[in-house]
């Protein structure tokens, strides 16, 4: 598996069991533990790799222990302590971490609750650990721009050197983008002044700061969701772009033929098949929701008489969701642990969002191993 799907799968996990977790012990084993071995490919239960309850001794602090020391060429090269999720991560309950960085040859410190981990080095002053991060890895909402670095950390690709000239531009490049979100959330006083002066030809005066703080701030918002909608449209195909839908086999457009006429619509003939605009909107917006779960290539659409179907891997058998569109009557069709289908009604295309977790869920569904005793055994 690539990283990205590694790190998906472990978000997975964050996510259903999150609200479950109550203890620092438990946050380590149901989660920290996952992310050092199934993220970063280091064995847990190798001590040549990884030394859990690390200790070594700081002038006259004696017996203090960082939850994990991860081993690379003999090296303890990356410190990790942990908290309980949902816990906020502040140094100031970790300071171990600034002790043990100067006294061992790690370069890399790592604060986690087991969703948020904070990556830190020491580009402020040599064997001193920074106190602002160089890399924020949320699993919450994972920025894939990150993975690439996370990876030169893992086993397969350790890459200490090309982390620390990296980590500088991490660090700026992070910060940067927390601080547009926060103002983007919430403009300040000199963000309103900045753009307001670039467009408004009068005096600044509180009274056009108060009648321009809300124009900003729905600016901000409407630049941001059209930046967004672009990019799905030129990922996902818009208008005029290439989508790849499959067309059913011969068998399944006579199942689908002899299915039709629901609602009193009347089947076309086989073989005559018209994929609309809606219908390829709809597919949109259904493998934008899939995309956090599975890569988009995976999702694919397959037109047909009566419905247009969403599928894993293109396999019939795999369903992620039909849109029941060419009708005037519109209804979302989703599937359940049997893969029963449900027709919920659509108002508009838009509604398909309301059932977002639901379709997530559907995709994960496929993604857990079959179980041996699952498997037909040959005769």
């Amino acid at each position: 598996m690539e990283i990205a799907d590694r790190a998906q799968a472990l978000a997975l996990k964050i996510r259903k069991h999150k609200a479950g977790i109550e203890t620092e012990e438990a946050t380590k084993n149901a989660f920290v533990m996952p992310f050092i071995s199934m993220v970063l490919g280091y064995d847990v239960f190798n001590p040549d790799e990884v030394i859990p309850e690390f200790t070594a001794d700081v002038g006259t602090k004696r017996g203090e222990k960082i939850d994990y020391a991860i081993v690379h060429n003999g090296q303890v090269q990356v410190l990790v302590e942990a908290k309980k999720v949902n816990d906020p991560l502040t140094l100031e309950g970790a300071s171990q971490l600034y002790r043990y960085f100067a006294v061992t040859n790690a370069r890399i410190a790592v604060l986690t609750n087991g969703e948020v981990y904070r990556f830190y080095t020491d580009l402020d002053a040599p064997n001193r650990m920074d106190s602002k991060p160089f890399l924020v890895l949320d699993f919450a909402d994972i920025d894939p721009t990150l993975l690439p670095e996370l990876a030169k950390l893992t086993k397969e690709s350790f890459d200490l050197d090309s982390v620390i000239s990296a980590a500088g531009e991490l660090k700026y490049i992070g910060q940067l983008k927390r601080e547009l979100a926060s103002l983007f959330k919430d403009p300040s006083d000199g963000w309103v002044r900045f753009l307001t002066t670039r467009v408004y030809e009068g005096s600044f005066t509180q009274r056009i700061r108060e009648q321009f703080g809300p124009l900003v701030e729905k600016a901000m918002h409407q630049f941001l969701n059209e930046q967004v909608n672009d990019r799905l449209k030129s990922a996902l195909g818009g208008p005029g772009s290439y989508v790849s839908i499959s067309a059913p086999a011969a068998a399944e457009q006579a199942e689908l033929a002899e299915a039709a006429g629901d609602d009193g619509d009347q089947a076309q003939a086989v073989g005559d098949i018209e994929t609309t605009e809606e219908e390829l909107e709809g597919y949109r917006i259904v493998r934008a929701i899939a995309c956090s779960e599975v890569a988009s290539t995976r999702v694919v659409g397959r037109d047909g008489k009566t419905y247009f179907a969403v599928l894993l891997d293109d396999n019939n058998r795999k369903p992620i969701a039909r849109l029941w569109l060419n009708r005037s009557k519109k209804y979302l069709g989703v599937f359940d642990e049997n893969k029963t289908e449900t027709r919920v009604p659509l108002n508009s295309l838009e509604d398909i969002y309301l059932h977002a977790e639901h379709l997530r869920r559907t995709v994960s569904r496929y993604l857990r191993p079959v179980p041996v005793e699952a498997v037909e055994q040959p005769a």
